[in-house]
């Protein structure tokens, strides 16, 4: 009974051991963050209400507008907008979920029956918490509901989406009814319609507008002729194509083409946009009308942009500037053809906009169509039928066939789908073949362009470059390193430009291209890696920011630090290095926290990396590891002279991996620190340049020795850069063969300065030794012997020794026969 009651007393005090320690007023705030969550809940309640709300009226809108694509595509922006407001829901109760959790854990479970019960206290936090929980969850399990239902809308209206432009390509229309005669009064009365809208509109404009009309058309022209003088001043004759030079460079044409075709139609294009903006700034437009303009500038600055591309390209005026090799003639109609398609096109469209205002039937939209996909199909096939070029005999040659037949297959493609009432997929494959045509065209043009001025030499030989280099004197390497950047600006702006256009014309929405920024710019996830730009560049600046304040810091500690303390120069050297690559190692570790990468992630690869370490990279870890040490141990420094194995110079960097060593012949040897570490080294200037240098000297056999030592002794100390103490010292080293060897032995305050003072001591020996007439005795030479001068005819030589050999073999027969024979002595056996 009475440990029972000591286990009741022990739980209680560990109960209120919490209250205790966090002071008297803890209990308060307490309870208040028991009534937070509640709060906090019936808030989050409240929001999931309201979106659920807004959800059901899109979702009444998509059913409603499920014709218009456009619509669909605002739609799906702003149920993108409610999916995320969703998930902050979510994740508003993520700090409170961890609180209630790392609480259950602490009290834990409930103690089993046959145990003693816990203090009411523990049981009512632990229900409290519990109930909490509870409703978090069913809070949480609303928003994940939601969440499902939005992204079911938004896949909806993407097949609703689909499903849109699958009936425009494959709707086949009745032809008879619309090219009927009614047709063309249903012309002529909308033709008056919009004649009286228009001139009702300008009438009203100029009698009460004029002067706002004015003011916005001045404002328009401003900002078109600062882009359009800006471009001339700026890139001079890469905007237009000089007569004068008879044979232009590659790249100039390719600049002239693509220049000469983007700025000013990016001049006309900032035109009118200025003048609607001001138009309906000054509230000079009514809503038709500003349709009407809008569509009216659009159509206009496409129908420039192509004829600008096929001047540009074919040059028919300019026969060295053009970029296809065809003839004059040709190039002409080729110009006059392709500005004609984008003419049809371009009036096509903007009666499209028309029919729609007006409310005109829809006999007369599918005539208007069927009129201008035949012209099109028409002018294409005349295109391919061009002969451009010329043969060596003067007769035309038409294109390669591949080329002619895709042209034929188009014109009669887009003829065949109208005639066969396929009014839509005609339309847009004649859509694509000017507008898209046309900016894939530029855009290929700009990328060539880009490649060659990227090449090497290449912006150097250009106009700009060559105006560059006059005015900063940079160098060839420097124009290059220039022009590469040069070149991925221009490829950066043709993909932000023409890729949105092209994704507008194959049916792609403003909406489309702003959602996929949205997620490229916020996170694209793959599997379970989640990749952002915005997180990379974000990285990067990070990263250089903190590389560039490494910089400045190892420069201001150098100079301003530790020169100013006089600090050695080997120890500036080895704290300038740690710094520099312990600031970059931060920077590396914020930029990748930057940019979002979990850096636990990093320890598997970091894992996986070490086995390879261990084995193939020993190496570079051994010198890394040896770079260290020779910093932190620092048995030399930069300036000291080493001598290490048959290497022997100045050191003039000392990195983490090699050590650079300037020899006396002025070429430098890189060392890996672990032959440093791991090999004998000696150093000459370790703790003071003090050292001893000897100098060695022969004295002839007979002359007065004690002389030549009192005049190499005397020698030895009158020489300035000698040392006093220790003193210098000449010791008769040897009896040699030739001469009796003496050695000068001196000690200098640098030993850097060993050379010289060898040098000087040399020539005052030789001087001294003359007057004293002490003779230096020298080995004697070597004898060279000649030799006979290398044969000339081979053939004679050998047949001179067959000769001589002839006749000794002769001689010694004839001797033989001569000689007597001794008398052969019986055998003893």
């Amino acid at each position: 009974m009475f440990l029972r009651w000591i286990r009741i007393l022990i739980v209680l005090l560990l109960a209120a051991a919490p209250l205790v320690v966090a002071g008297p007023g803890t209990g308060v705030a307490q309870g208040v963050q028991q009534q937070a969550p509640t709060g906090l809940v019936a808030d989050q309640q409240a929001v999931l209400q309201a979106l659920t709300k807004k959800t059901d009226g899109f979702e009444t809108q998509i059913r409603d507008k499920a014709e218009d694509d456009g619509a669909l595509v605002e739609i799906r922006l702003q149920l993108e907008d409610l999916s995320r407001q969703a998930l902050k829901s979510a994740l508003a109760f993520r700090p409170r979920l961890s609180e209630i959790n790392g609480r259950l854990e602490q009290l834990g479970n409930p103690p089993p029956e046959d145990e003693a019960a816990e203090a009411d206290i523990v049981t009512d936090e632990r229900n409290a918490l519990k109930s909490e929980k509870a409703q978090i969850n069913v809070v949480l399990a609303n928003a994940e509901s939601l969440s499902l239902r939005i992204n079911g809308l938004i896949e909806k209206i993407g097949t609703l989406r689909s499903e849109l432009f699958r009936n425009l390509l494959t709707k086949r229309y009745v032809l008879t009814d619309a090219l009927s005669g009614e047709v063309i009064s249903d012309a002529g009365k909308e033709a008056d319609s919009f004649f009286n809208a228009v001139s009702s509109w300008l009438s009203f404009a100029l009698k009460f507008k004029f002067q706002a009309m004015l003011v916005a058309t001045l404002l328009a022209l401003t900002a078109a002729a600062v882009l359009m003088i800006g471009g001339r001043r700026l890139f001079g004759r890469l905007f237009v194509a000089d007569p004068n030079v008879s044979e232009p460079s590659y790249l100039g044409r390719l600049s002239v083409a693509f220049w000469s075709t983007l700025l000013p139609t990016a001049a006309l294009a900032v035109f009118f946009v200025a003048t609607f903006f001001f138009f309906d700034y000054y509230g000079v437009l009514r809503g038709d009308i500003g349709i009407f303009l809008r569509t009216f500038m659009a159509v206009t600055a496409i129908i420039f942009c192509v004829n600008r591309l096929a001047n540009a390209a074919l040059s028919p005026g300019l026969p060295n500037w053009r970029l296809i090799p065809v003839e004059s003639a040709p190039a002409r109609w080729l110009v006059h053809l392709a500005t004609a398609m984008a003419v049809v096109i371009g009036i096509n469209n903007f009666l499209a906009v028309v029919n729609d205002q007006m409310g005109s039937p829809l006999s007369l939209t599918i005539a208007r169509s069927f009129i201008a996909t035949i012209i099109v199909g028409v002018l294409l096939i005349l295109m391919g039928s061009v002969r451009p070029f010329r043969s060596h005999t003067g007769d035309w040659r038409p294109w390669p066939r591949w080329l002619r037949y895709c042209a034929y297959a188009l014109g009669l493609f887009t003829i065949g789908a109208a005639l066969f009432g396929y009014i839509g997929l005609a339309l847009f494959v004649s859509l694509q073949v000017v507008v898209t045509g046309t900016i894939l065209v530029t855009a290929y043009i700009g990328f060539l362009s880009a490649r060659a001025i990227g090449a090497e030499g290449g912006f150097g030989s250009s106009s700009a470059g060559a105006w560059l280099g006059q005015k900063s004197n940079l160098d060839e390497t420097t124009l290059d390193q220039f022009g590469l950047a040069v070149s991925i600006g221009i490829n950066l702006l043709i993909v932000l430009v023409f890729l949105p256009l092209i994704l507008f014309m194959w049916g792609f929405q403003f909406g489309d291209i702003q959602a996929w920024g949205y997620k490229l710019a916020t996170g694209l996830t793959i599997g379970s890696v989640t990749i952002s730009i915005t997180g990379i560049l974000t990285g990067i600046v990070v990263f250089v920011i903190g590389y560039f304040v490494t910089r400045w810091f190892q420069g201001w500690l150098d100079d301003s630090v530790m020169a100013r303390g006089r600090v050695d120069t080997g120890v500036r050297n080895s704290i300038r290095l740690i710094v520099g690559y312990a600031g970059v190692a931060v920077a590396g570790l914020v930029g990748i926290s930057a940019a979002g990468i979990d850096l636990s992630n990093l320890a598997l690869v970091a894992g996986a990396l070490s086995l390879g370490i261990g084995f193939g990279l020993q190496n570079v870890v051994s010198n890394f590891v040896s770079g260290l040490i020779l910093l932190a141990e620092r048995p030399f420094k930069v300036g000291d002279w080493i001598v290490a194995g048959d290497v022997s110079g100045t050191v003039k960097k000392i990195s983490v991996r090699a050590t650079e060593i300037e020899t006396f012949q002025r070429q430098s040897v890189i060392l890996p620190n672990s032959n440093l570490i791991n090999g004998a080294v000696g150093n000459w200037t370790h703790r003071n340049k003090l050292g001893r240098v000897e100098i060695k000297v022969g004295v002839a056999y007979g002359s007065d020795i004690k002389r030549a030592h009192e005049v190499l002794l005397e020698i030895a100390r009158g020489h300035p850069l000698v040392l006093k103490n220790p003193e210098p010292f000449v010791q008769f080293v040897n009896f040699g063969t030739a001469a009796l060897e003496f050695e000068i032995r001196v000690f200098l305050a640098d030993i850097l300065n060993g050379s010289i003072v060898q040098n000087d001591i040399r020539f005052a020996i030789i001087d001294a030794f003359a007057k004293e007439n002490i003779e230096i005795p020298s080995t004697p030479r070597a004898t060279v012997e000649k030799h006979a001068p290398w044969p000339t005819d081979d053939d004679k030589i050998e047949a001179d020794f067959a000769e001589e050999t002839r006749i000794k073999a002769e001689a010694t027969e004839e001797y033989e026969k001569k000689r007597p024979k001794r008398p052969r002595k019986p055998d003893p056996n």
